[in-house]
């Protein structure tokens, strides 16, 4: 399994920015891709997740009024579950990540 994330950049606050998250290599019916953070000097975060089916491979993180603390490396992970979850641990298959910076 290969994730590619990006869309990645500087931005001020209150502004916004899109992710993809493009994932090869899946043979399931149904998986789960999660978007997670992490902040310098703290522990990577679960954002959101989603169920993804046969032929859709690329999955989007739409973030609105950025604020510095938002400031982070966002990774998309892959999880050969249906069920959702945004715990770290519950994934194997994880992106190289793309930053994200948000600063006037």
């Amino acid at each position: 399994v290969h994730l590619v994330e990006s869309g990645g950049a500087l931005v001020q606050p209150g502004g916004s920015l899109r992710l993809s998250c493009v994932v090869t290599g899946i043979r399931l019916e149904i998986w789960t891709i999660g978007w997670f953070r992490q902040a310098p000097g703290k522990e990577r975060e679960g954002i959101s997740c989603i169920r993804r089916g046969d032929g859709e491979n690329t999955v989007t993180l739409q973030m609105n009024f950025l604020k510095p603390e938002d400031t982070a490396v966002y990774y998309c992970a892959a999880r050969s579950e249906s069920s959702v979850s945004r715990i770290v641990a519950d994934y194997t298959d994880w992106g190289q990540g793309t930053q994200v910076t948000v600063s006037s």
